[in-house]
């Protein structure tokens, strides 16, 4: 069964109060003997009762002594340097226990003023706001607005950087330009258009019927087969290039 907590305040009650230092005498006796084994400090402890004519020591007289002495060699700085009394420990509760209480209040402030945003909201008035709550409930709202500002800018850059990545891994191909001369041709410079996925498609399909309408049909060409003919290439006969009476020789 746990102990349950002590008030750190002065014992009213003779008897307990007698009965509570001897043991908690014992425990820091206890306590100092772990700390030099444990530690292999020198450690001394001397502890005056009241309606007690000697003190208890430990470890013993003369080694209290000398770890007394040595206390009191060492410089007056560094003697007080993490000395600490009973008014000394108070303050530090005291104040330990004064930030904890600045912080809750804080955070009940934040979580009031929520209320009434929400409450505001959902069609309350607040003709009748303090200005202390309607001061808080303006910066409250503004830091709102600001995240939602701050998640539309992280959305719209992840967007655009899906589209920058969707762009580079389409196919890019050239387009002519028409030329300075009577009848189209290329430029002086191509221009780069992006083709879709779709359009990349439909050209390989113009591609591949182009291809089967110059194939002479009486080639016996079989794709994908292990025929030895190959493809006779097309001429065409009726260029006047190829007639020979054309030059004059």
């Amino acid at each position: 069964m746990a102990r349950k907590k002590v008030n750190l305040a002065w014992i009213a009650n003779d008897s307990t109060r007698r009965a509570t230092f001897k043991k908690r005498r014992k425990g820091l006796m206890k306590k100092v003997s772990e700390l030099a084994t444990l530690c292999d400090v020198k450690a001394g402890v001397i502890v005056y009762g009241p309606q007690e004519p000697q003190p208890e020591v430990w470890p013993s007289v003369p080694e209290a002594t000398r770890v007394l002495a040595r206390f009191k060699s060492m410089p007056e700085m560094e003697q007080c340097k993490k000395m600490m009394n009973q008014e000394g420990f108070l303050r530090q509760r005291v104040a330990k226990l004064q930030e904890q209480l600045r912080k809750h209040e804080r955070e009940n402030r934040e979580l009031e003023t929520m209320l009434l945003m929400y409450q505001g909201l959902a069609g309350r008035t607040l003709h009748d706001v303090r200005i202390e709550d309607a001061t808080s409930l303006a910066w409250m709202v503004e830091m709102k607005v600001k995240a939602v500002q701050e998640r539309m800018e992280l959305v719209r850059a992840q967007l655009a950087s899906r589209m920058v990545e969707a762009s580079s891994s389409s196919q890019v191909a050239p387009v002519a330009m028409e030329g300075p001369g009577p009848g189209p041709g290329p430029g002086p410079m191509a221009v780069m258009k992006e083709k879709t996925p779709l359009e990349a498609a439909m050209e390989a399909l113009q591609r591949q019927n182009w291809l089967m309408e110059v194939m002479n049909p009486n080639d016996n060409l079989m794709f994908g087969g292990g025929g030895e003919e190959m493809v006779q290439p097309y001429m065409d006969h009726t260029n006047p290039w190829l007639d020979p009476c054309y030059f004059p020789f």
